[in-house]
């Protein structure tokens, strides 16, 4: 049984568009130019690091965010970029009465905003730079699953890449679901591997409850 749901951050719950213009901004880049180089560098199986590469090279990123908070321009989210379907689906897979959890490759900063949006929310947010493990390394989801109190195979983790979500959750035991929305998703939509790893492919995060109840068997106890 599906006993947990943990989330992905950046394109499950967040949707990332105006903090990767604020970095085409902060390299002088056009945006459209960025954007379309960004989706080129998924399409081609690299790190999305790369891209920076592309318009600067040596580009170091750590480095360039402690850059962008000196000078004011720290990398940033808040309530305006959750996904219009995160706060009613948290909601109801809380009265389904379901263990919540947020865990994503995210900066010490972006761990602090999760927990001013969502710590009444959910029963855990962890990040990268909090455990010192970063996906898809399978440590991240061992960190992951000794943090919920219910086997890996109880756990759903839903995330919007194959690469670093689906394919490492599925080897550490999870179950899976595949959202489709941002950049990663939408390019490997149709891969083998989209088609064939999740547990579940879903539209909208506002699929999970039916989805789970069904695979559930009608229970959720």
């Amino acid at each position: 049984m599906i006993r947990a749901v943990v989330f992905d951050v950046g394109e499950c719950l967040v949707d990332e568009t105006r903090e990767y213009g604020t970095w085409a901004d902060w390299l002088g880049v056009p945006r459209h130019t960025f954007h379309a180089m960004f989706g080129a560098v998924i399409a081609q199986g690299r790190d999305y690091r790369e891209v920076f590469q592309e318009f600067r090279p040596g580009f170091e990123l750590y480095a360039e965010r402690d850059k962008r908070a000196a000078a004011g321009r720290p990398e940033t989210f808040d309530e305006r970029d959750l996904y219009a379907d995160v706060r009613a689906s948290l909601h109801r897979l809380r009265a389904d009465g379901l263990w919540l959890g947020i865990a994503g490759n995210q900066t010490v900063r972006a761990g602090r905003i999760l927990r001013e949006l969502f710590s009444s929310d959910v029963d855990l947010i962890g990040t990268s730079d909090d455990w010192g493990a970063s996906k898809p390394d399978l440590e991240f989801f061992k960190r992951v699953a000794d943090a919920v109190p219910y086997a890996a195979g109880d756990i759903l983790y839903v995330g919007d890449r194959c690469d670093n979500d689906i394919r490492p959750a599925r080897e550490a035991g999870m179950q899976t679901a595949l959202v489709r929305r941002g950049p990663w998703a939408t390019i490997q939509w149709e891969s083998v591997e989209a088609r064939e790893l999740p547990t579940f492919r879903i539209e909208s995060l506002a699929e999970l409850d039916r989805l789970i109840r069904r695979f559930n068997g009608g229970s959720m106890h």
